[in-house]
């Protein structure tokens, strides 16, 4: 599980330090350091950390035969984050918040039903004051308006 974690930070690095090297411009037109500067560097210092790590993690490596429950939840979780994108656009930031994380501890939490409920509500509720209410940063809109809400 953790070289296929590192697998999917190391190609997000590579990412990132592309980037940081075709688009941000190293150097301004008057020569001082320009955008693209800080991004190299952190780039090429994630890139080097993650390889080191990944190796790191091959070397202990030992069982071959290892529990594959850990990537099937990763995989579920997964898909789950896709289809949070998908209610997120259609019926906005609360009640798709509500229903991924419903889903997603019913499967990482199992048979915790009463910290689950309250957790589902807790937290959307709470970034919802948080965001909309104090900091007025509206949540993601709704294609589609729900009634209730």
């Amino acid at each position: 599980m953790r070289i296929g974690f590192l697998l999917v930070v190391l190609a997000g690095a590579v990412c990132y330090t592309y980037v940081a090297f075709v688009d941000l411009a190293f150097l301004t037109r008057t020569g001082r350091l320009g955008p693209g500067f800080f991004p190299r560097i952190v780039g090429v210092a994630m890139i080097a950390f993650t390889i080191w790590a990944l190796v790191e993690a091959i070397g202990k490596q030992r069982d071959v035969n290892a529990d594959t429950s850990g990537w099937r939840d990763a995989f579920i979780l997964m898909g789950l984050a896709v289809g949070y994108a998908v209610l997120l656009r259609l019926f906005g930031g609360f009640p798709a918040t509500v229903v991924y994380l419903a889903l997603a501890l019913s499967i990482l939490n199992r048979g915790k039903h009463a910290q689950n409920a309250v957790m589902v509500v807790a937290i959307p509720s709470a970034v919802y004051l948080l965001f909309d209410r104090m900091l007025n940063a509206n949540m993601p809109p709704a294609l589609f308006e729900l009634p209730f809400l």
